[in-house]
């Protein structure tokens, strides 16, 4: 009995006790449910927080935006997101669709002056991100969705590599007139240039706007230098349109190691400078003449020396060219020489295209690789000349007709005492050249080394010859179609080839001289196509601010002014 009532007990307690664990599961679960279910309310809750503050910072900067286009803008507010497409084209000036020109009259952007663009890269969720420069607009004719970029705007925005996305949002935006810009180049050289602000002037002629951190690129012939803008006055972004900007030109940072283009290394009076040059390639170098030098020269009391020496087994060419001509070749030159081994260019007062100013050097190798020494000396030529009296007429009976008679074989008149004697050493030593206006007396181991041109008729040694052939007769072609040998190739291309390099009157830029001008009175002025062209541009005249085209501001000045 005290059994069975002691088994019912503990299978009471039992029941009891999971009964209760049953009941503290359930509470656990009920509470856990309830946590989760506020951790869920919780996180609804925060979410429609969240995007309810997004949407109001959303708004808001929409609105900060629209404000800044506005007030950048002046009152015009103008924003497209465009796909960018390259076009062949100079300065920063792009093509925008019609639908532009429309939104932007309806605004009046065209009454408030010149249109100025802010283009910035942007992806595809129309965010702007990295690239931004600032442009004109050059017409209204690019396809809907559009806008046509040249190279300048797409270098600047883009890296070398085509974007896989070429989104831009084109802003309008009003800029102020620059009065102030820091350059640097990145290749040396570009001071050498001869009145290179002008040059730089003619490049921005092409420009509406200039950007800091932009790269302008500045040809000039056959160079081209690449300036970086370091700093613009009044504004990091400024117009260039109809206003005068101080410039200053920095140099690189430092020394390209390598560079496709020449450099002219600078040369110091009486020191020389050396260099190694392979075959078919020119080193250049430049000196310059100050007007006191000049001086000198002119009295004739000293010379210019351009010495090139070689010492090696090549052989180099001596160019010589005076700006605007930098870097002379076998086309085009002022002065040369081809001898063998040393050379030298004398250049004195008698040189009639000698003057002040900058002249270029150039060493050619000819033949092989070369080690030279290149030097410019300022020889005095007055003391050479100092203390010597001119010959008597009668001194030693040698210029007496009298007392000498010519020799038979020499042709020299010799004294009359001793022209047996004369005659008889000179007829066994001595040869006549029998060619034709050479008459050189040569000594009998001579012969065979004297030889003659056979086009041209000049004599030269034998060893000297193969040269001569090739640097004078050789065939040259020219860019225009001509081909000449040297000397006439020098002169056609320094007076007649029509793609010759000449310095505008007008702009001091280096063009192609092409034909003349199409306008009769502009021929009769002796001006070429760019010439009429780039002198068709006003300036205010200095006496009376009248607005005058450049090409006929000396016919003003003499038929207002009364002034040569």
């Amino acid at each position: 009995m005290d059994f069975e009532l002691r088994r019912a007990r503990e299978k009471l307690e039992k029941e009891q006790k999971d009964r209760k664990e049953k009941a503290k599961l359930r509470l656990e679960r009920e509470r856990k449910a309830k946590l989760e279910a506020n951790r869920h309310r919780e996180a609804i809750e925060s979410a429609q927080r969240s995007r309810r503050i997004h949407a109001m910072e959303a708004q808001i900067k929409a609105e900060q935006q629209m404000e800044e286009t506005i007030f950048a803008g002046r009152g015009i507010s103008f924003n497209r997101v465009l796909e960018a497409v390259p076009f062949e084209g100079s300065g920063d000036k792009i093509k925008l669709p019609p639908s532009c020109f429309n939104e932007l009259s309806e605004q009046g952007a065209f009454d408030k002056g010149p249109l100025h663009f802010q283009l910035s890269v942007a992806h595809q969720d129309h965010e702007s991100t990295h690239g931004s420069t600032h442009a004109g607009v050059l017409e209204f004719t690019a396809d809907e969705g559009t806008v046509g970029i040249p190279p300048h705007i797409w270098n600047n925005l883009y890296s070398k590599q085509d974007p896989n996305t070429p989104l831009v949002e084109v802003k309008y935006v009003w800029l102020s007139k620059g009065t102030y810009a820091k350059l640097q180049s990145e290749e040396l050289g570009f001071s050498d240039i001869p009145n290179h602000k002008a040059v730089l002037e003619t490049t921005l002629r092409q420009h509406a706007t200039l950007s800091q951190d932009d790269v302008l690129t500045v040809k000039h012939g056959v160079l081209t230098f690449h300036l970086r803008v370091l700093e613009l006055k009044p504004s990091s972004s400024v117009s260039v349109l109809e206003t005068d900007i101080e410039v200053d030109i920095m140099g690189p940072d430092s020394l390209p190691e390598k560079t496709t283009q020449h450099v002219l290394k600078p040369l110091t009076f009486g020191k020389s400078e050396s260099g190694i040059i392979n075959e078919g390639e020119y080193a250049y170098y430049k000196f310059s003449i100050d007007d006191d030098t000049w001086k000198i020269i002119a009295l004739g009391d000293v010379e210019i020396e351009v010495n090139l020496d070689s010492e090696s087994n090549g052989d180099t060419d001596l160019y010589l060219s005076r700006h605007p001509l930098l870097f002379p070749n076998t086309h085009q030159h002022g002065w040369s020489s081809h001898d063998l081994g040393s050379k030298c260019l004398v250049l004195g007062s008698k040189d009639h295209t000698l003057g002040p100013g900058s002249y270029s050097v150039g060493v050619y190798g000819f033949k092989g690789t070369t080690k030279y020494n290149v030097s410019v000396t300022v020889k005095d030529t007055s003391k050479s000349n100092v203390g010597q009296q001119p010959m008597s007429s009668s001194s030693d009976g040698l210029t007496s007709t009298a007392d000498t008679v010519e020799c038979g074989n020499c042709k020299h008149y010799i004294p009359v005492r001793t022209i047996a004697l004369h005659e008889a050493y000179c007829r066994r030593h001595n040869v006549i050249c029998q060619h034709t206006g050479c008459g050189v007396v040569l000594r009998t181991e001579e012969v065979k080394n004297h030889v003659h041109c056979v086009k041209c008729e000049q004599a030269f040694h034998s060893t000297e010859m193969e040269k001569h052939m090739k640097v004078f007769h050789e065939p040259l072609s020219c860019a225009c179609g001509v081909v000449l040998e040297k000397t006439q190739m020098v002169q056609h291309q320094s007076s007649e080839c029509a793609l010759r390099l000449v310095t505008c009157r007008f702009c001091g830029d280096m063009v192609q001289a092409g034909s003349l001008a199409v306008d009769a009175r502009d021929r009769l002025r002796g001006l070429s196509e760019h010439e009429s062209l780039c002198g068709s541009r006003t300036a205010p005249c200095d006496s009376c601010g009248r607005a005058v085209m450049l090409k006929e501001m000396d016919i003003h000045q003499v038929a207002v002014h009364q002034k040569n």
